[in-house]
């Protein structure tokens, strides 16, 4: 089986979205936020048997685990409150998309954030969904959007939110939104600039000595981490670290969202293959083919399937790691 461990709900239907601008136009206004829309089932499945479902197809993977938009998280749109019902609509949207198609699809929460709130609203979300059969949850380390205004994941600030994760053995993918900040390109430039930071965050506290059951996943490849792993080594035996195979990859993966073969080779040679996830982001951050190889960019199957592994390593890869640290899967065939 092959378990794609990110993908996002990029297509959703057009009266969802327009909700979503109706309801921060309110806000803004002073009004009253409007109903949500009623969304038929076949407008579910046309925005996904064309899209997702076609290329699942067509690149021969079995089960993707499914969030809300990243980008559209935008967690320092708004205020909590508009946070809140945001996240709330978009995970039932996510629940139906699994009713529909169980077979293909695994959900995945988006979390109500704000800038300088508290998380309580999180940790009730954490349990609502966990009680819907999620998978795990997408967590923003920056809901200020690109400004930094949150403290370290290492926080104590966080740990509610991780004391719940824990009790329902839920993962939480480490997944910046958009930013509001334009030196950013989302995800050219804040994506992976969040990604880097949250593993060297991780690296500068003692965050799994508190939670060592807790499982973070760094997307994007872990951003710039495999590239300079000799640097974040010696940075651990200067802050007077732990080695970060026990320190910090005991409990944090990073996925195969990395969209040529150098850096794909890469990462599998630096990474120890027990912490990498298949993953695609399918359809994602760079949508085109590459006109080096005539696939598409996010075809990462290809990369994992050419790289220097053996098939042992690829079945962790592909399938294995994923059950492990979504263990929600583990009853799918």
């Amino acid at each position: 089986m092959l378990i794609d461990a990110h993908g996002h709900y990029t297509t959703a239907p057009r009266a969802h979205t327009d909700w979503r601008v109706a309801q921060l136009r309110a806000w803004s206004e002073g009004g009253t936020t409007p109903a949500y829309p009623v969304i038929a089932d076949d407008a579910i499945r046309e925005t996904l048997e064309s899209a997702q479902l076609r290329l699942q197809a067509e690149r021969g993977t079995d089960l993707t685990l499914f969030s809300p938009r990243a980008s559209a998280m935008a967690h320092h749109e708004g205020d909590l409150q508009t946070s809140i019902g945001w996240a709330q609509v978009s995970n039932d949207l996510i629940a139906r998309v699994v009713e529909l198609y169980p077979r293909n699809f695994a959900p995945v929460a988006q979390l109500p954030q704000a800038p300088g709130e508290p998380l309580d609203a999180a940790v009730a979300e954490v349990h609502r969904v966990a009680g819907m059969g999620f998978a795990g949850v997408n967590l923003n380390p920056d809901p200020s959007g690109g400004r930094w205004t949150a403290p370290a994941l290492t926080d104590p600030l966080w740990y509610p939110l991780y004391e719940a994760l824990v009790e329902h053995d839920l993962p939480a993918m480490v997944h910046v939104s958009s930013t509001c900040t334009p030196v950013f390109h989302a995800t050219g430039a804040h994506y992976l600039n969040a990604d880097t930071t949250a593993f060297m965050q991780l690296l500068q506290g003692d965050l799994f000595a508190d939670f060592p059951a807790l499982r973070l996943i760094i997307p994007h490849g872990g951003g710039a981490v495999p590239y300079h792993w000799g640097r974040y080594r010696g940075l651990a035996d200067m802050l007077g670290k732990p080695a970060l195979d026990t320190h910090v990859m005991g409990n944090v993966f990073f996925d195969t969202c990395v969209y040529h073969q150098p850096g794909i080779d890469l990462l599998v040679d630096v990474i120890d293959t027990r912490n990498l996830l298949f993953g695609s982001e399918m359809v994602g951050a760079v949508r085109g083919i590459d006109p080096t190889t005539g696939h598409y960019f996010d075809d990462t199957r290809r990369y994992i399937e050419a790289a220097d592994l053996d098939d042992e390593q690829r079945a962790l890869i592909f399938e294995g790691n994923a059950r492990r640290v979504y263990p929600r899967l583990r009853s799918l065939s």
